[in-house]
């Protein structure tokens, strides 16, 4: 995650000790004993299930639960696991996780074993009583995803109405005192709604807007040609920026994260180091302490069925199971060669990408991206948009 909002305004905000730490400090990074790697953010796909049928979804969802998902008693062992093994973070996910049956109960259980807890939904499903729940859990987050507005969205997510049924769910939740993530997947079709998203933020009172670039997982895999070309990708984080400092500027300032593509933090530093080379600094410093990439680092990802995997567009690549070797062990142990290479990744990364003058704030972007697109893990990410020149490249 880039974080638009910290870099420009230097808004602070409750996510950034996840983000930006310094790797020198064991304490702050919860750093597993005798690895170099710190504890990760967890997702959890807790089911395939899913109510809407979107176009882009990373985890191909269907409508009823796929054959062997984990049961109530299994999915608490594995949250008393990385609650022990300390976590940071789970982040429910899915499908929708809000179809599953034991949703509250798992939530309730990982929030009382001192996880902080956080939902990735369409929100659909949130209405007055659910949102209450959700509070009364003391979830840190709800993410609701909305992919453009109105009819927009509803053809992005296979089904009339959900625009509709997604605002009541973010109105409820914000009535509740939740805090809010607007989400918005970013290709061709809709890019040009991102000025309507931060309006409807604005409108709506809504904390945090994140603004995803495509993955190429899933049904996303379908959509490479719907993927936004350098010059539409540059466009539209120059409307992101000019949109998180009118805000800050009229004092409604909102933490605005791009999520997928590292390139983002480059484009605004030397966006920055135009204007004002003092704050390039800062906010350089902040990219460094990132490190960029973190799949397999300190982002992590369980499926439905006990599968671990580098990250949660990893879906066709299992780094083992948490029925036969607890995540805690599997994660810190890294004995699976992929696990290995991508917290190792800068000396196996190919052509511009291994020239890259900025690769310790980028780390090679999404390898799962470049492994779709190319059919190599280690070549370049298709959707670096900067320049041979921007990145040191030029013969």
């Amino acid at each position: 995650m880039i974080s638009v909002s910290r870099l420009l305004c230097n808004i602070v905000s409750p996510g950034d000790h996840l983000r930006y730490i310094n790797p020198n400090d064991s304490v702050k990074t919860n750093q597993i004993s005798g690895n170099s790697a710190p504890r990760p953010v967890v997702v959890w796909n807790s089911t395939r299930a899913c109510n809407l049928n979107c176009i882009h979804c990373y985890a191909s969802a269907t409508p009823e639960p796929s054959a062997g998902e984990l049961n109530t008693q299994e999915a608490r062992d594995f949250i008393r696991d990385i609650a022990t093994f300390k976590a940071p973070v789970i982040l429910f996910s899915g499908g929708e996780p809000l179809v599953r049956d034991d949703f509250f109960e798992l939530a309730s259980f990982a929030a009382d074993s001192g996880l902080r807890v956080a939902l990735s939904t369409n929100g659909t499903l949130i209405d007055s009583k659910t949102a209450a729940r959700l509070k009364q859990i003391g979830f840190a987050e709800v993410g609701i995803s909305i992919d453009g507005i109105g009819e927009k969205n509803d053809r992005f997510r296979g089904q009339k109405g959900a625009y509709e049924a997604a605002i009541n769910g973010i109105r409820n939740s914000i009535d509740q005192g939740l805090r809010v993530s607007l989400r918005i997947t970013m290709t061709r079709f809709n890019y040009e709604e991102v000025p309507a998203i931060f309006e409807l933020a604005e409108n709506e009172q809504i904390n945090r807007i994140c603004l995803y670039h495509l993955a190429y997982s899933g049904r996303g895999d379908k959509l490479i040609k719907a993927d936004l070309s350098p010059q539409m990708t540059r466009n539209v984080m120059d409307t992101i920026i000019n949109h998180t400092v009118d805000l800050h500027k009229r004092g409604k300032s909102k933490e605005v994260l791009t999520v997928g593509n590292h390139s983002d933090g480059v484009y605004l530093y030397l966006k920055l180091l135009q204007k004002n080379p003092a704050q390039a600094a800062r906010a350089l410093d902040l990219l460094n302490s990132n490190g960029g990439n973190n799949s397999g680092i300190r982002i992590s990802a369980v499926d439905n069925t006990g599968n671990v995997h580098p990250d949660q567009f990893w879906w066709h690549y299992s780094l083992g199971n948490i029925r036969q070797t607890p995540f805690s062990r599997i994660w810190s142990k890294a004995s699976d060669p992929l696990l290995k290479a991508l917290r190792n990744r800068k000396p196996l990364l190919k052509g511009r990408c291994s020239k890259c003058l900025y690769l310790g704030i980028c780390n090679g972007n999404l390898r799962v991206r470049a492994e779709a697109f190319h059919g190599d893990l280690w070549a370049p990410d298709p959707s670096c948009y900067l320049t041979d020149e921007e990145i040191g490249n030029e013969a």
